[in-house]
């Protein structure tokens, strides 16, 4: 059976190649908290060579399916991962592959009272 179904091909998924990130009290602590993480870091940089699913990163970074799986919710949560095809094992099972979704990150830190103009300061 698994001789009929694609075990593996290859995906064409750039990035976009940049999302900015305005850290100003209004909720983006959550996005900086997911990439906290070494482990989120560690499936970034996995990602960043192809896409991949979630048994492969985990082999990878050298750690549990689940560890892993929880930190690609997250980053897909967060914007940063995106899945983008299906592969299907040996046995004939789906696995969702993972993409980057960008590829550079920009922090800006701003106060919440200030009108974001960087000429008036």
């Amino acid at each position: 059976m698994s001789g009929l179904l694609p075990a593996r091909r290859s995906v064409d998924h750039p990035p976009r190649n940049r999302t900015e990130i305005v850290v100003d009290g209004s909720g983006s602590g959550t996005v900086l908290s997911v990439l906290a993480s070494e482990t989120a870091h560690a499936i970034l940089s996995t990602l960043r060579e192809e896409p991949q699913p979630v048994s492969a990163i985990a082999e990878t970074v050298e750690t549990s399916l689940q560890n892993t799986r929880y930190h690609v919710e997250r980053l897909c949560e967060a914007g940063f991962v995106e899945p983008v095809d299906t592969w299907y094992s040996p046995k004939g099972r789906e696995m969702t592959v993972y993409g980057l979704l960008i590829d550079r990150l920009v922090i800006r830190f701003e106060d919440g009272s200030r009108s974001g103009d960087p000429a008036a300061d």
